[in-house]
Formats: structure tokens, C-alpha cells, sequence
């Protein structure tokens, strides 16, 4: 864990942060104010930067790498429910603006780096900035429109349609998701996508 002036890549840093979803429209100064609060995290394929459950929570700019976002029941079943990869946001802002805890973890599918930050600070930079406010909490809100959609195509797709749907989607994601995650998120077992692959469904 570094502070970005402190980093031995800052420079490519600030590039890809000034690239992210949501901060590529911030001016030069808003960046300057944000950037001593952030903090370069790198992580290892299967850490969890966030934990069901729990009420500390932080904001998170993928800078390299795939995160998935995934909910478990008291058994251990997981359900994923997005992935983000690098120039995207993760975050649990909303459960955190209601005080409820993090419905869900955010785990990473690949080895990744993160510029992050804790909510509260992140919510209280957003107040004095309401364009970049805005923007993000409409990102936020296509987040949990996706994940909706995702859902509800699981049960009225069949398998061939759930993986055009996601290729239709996220062509840049396919090949980089192992596709052991890539058949839980659709709901299928990693031998039945490898079928529709080998029989030309897909």
C-alpha cells in the first residue's frame, strides 16, 4: 500500500486514473486535491478488498486487472453478480449512504491494482464537487440497473443466450475471465460452456 506521489509508478498512475469512468472529466485541480487521499493497493488473484457484511467500507478505481462483486448465503453458494476490469469503479456507496451493511464482497478474478479511498472520505469530497457527484451516482445506479438485468436474464435466457448475451456485452471480457468464473456467473457449469464452445453454440 503506497500514496500515489510516494509510488515508483506514479506517473502511469495518474494516466490511468485520469482515464477512470469517472474521474476523467475532473479538472486538474480537483485531482490535485484528491490524489493525497488516495492509496495504491496491489492484489493478489482471490483477495477480497471488501467482506460481506461489513459496515467499512471503501471506494475503489480499478487502475489493472478484473474485480467481481459476489453475494454468498450462510451456506458458502456465491452468486456473481458483475465484473469490473481496469478504468471502472467498484463500490458500495448506496449500502453505505443507507448505513446497512456491504451486501455483497468484491473479490479479484486476476491479479489487480486499485487507487481506493474510505467512503466516508470519498462521499465528503463529492459534496463540494455535485457534477462529479451526479456522475458518479449515476454510475452507481447503471451498476445496480446491470446487475438487475443480469438477473433476470438467468432465468429467461437459456444457456446459448446467457453467454451471446454476455459476449454481446463484454467482448473485451471473455477471454480474460477464467472461465470457471465466467460459468458461475452465468449460471452454468464450466463443462457446459466448454460444450457450447466445442459445438459451435457460442
Amino acid at each position: 500500500m503506497s500514496s500515489i506521489e510516494d509510488h515508483p509508478e506514479r506517473n502511469v498512475i495518474r494516466v490511468q486514473l485520469a482515464h477512470n469512468l469517472v474521474l476523467k472529466g475532473m479538472s486538474v485541480g480537483q485531482m490535485a486535491e484528491l490524489e493525497p487521499r488516495l492509496v495504491v493497493v496491489d492484489c493478489q488473484k482471490g483477495e477480497a478488498l471488501l467482506h460481506q457484511g461489513v459496515h467499512e467500507m471503501e471506494q475503489y478505481f480499478i487502475l489493472e486487472g478484473i474485480l467481481k462483486r459476489v453475494v454468498s448465503n450462510q451456506e458458502a453458494k456465491e452468486m456473481i453478480l458483475r465484473f469490473a476490469d481496469e478504468g471502472q469503479i467498484e463500490t458500495s456507496y448506496a449500502a453505505w449512504r443507507l448505513g446497512t451493511p456491504a451486501p455483497y464482497s468484491i473479490v479479484c478474478v486476476t491479479r489487480a491494482r486499485v487507487a481506493k479511498l474510505p467512503l466516508r472520505d470519498w462521499a465528503g469530497f463529492l459534496e463540494k464537487h455535485q457534477g462529479l457527484k451526479q456522475s458518479f451516482e449515476y454510475e452507481v445506479m447503471h451498476h445496480m440497473s446491470e446487475v438487475m438485468a443480469h438477473t433476470i436474464t438467468l432465468h429467461l435466457l437459456d444457456a446459448p443466450g446467457r453467454v451471446k448475451r454476455f459476449l454481446r456485452k463484454h467482448p473485451e471480457l471473455f477471454d480474460r475471465i477464467p472461465k470457471k468464473e465466467l460459468a458461475s456467473y452465468l449460471n452454468l457449469s464450466a463443462e457446459t460452456l466448454s460444450r457450447l464452445k466445442q459445438r459451435g453454440k457460442i
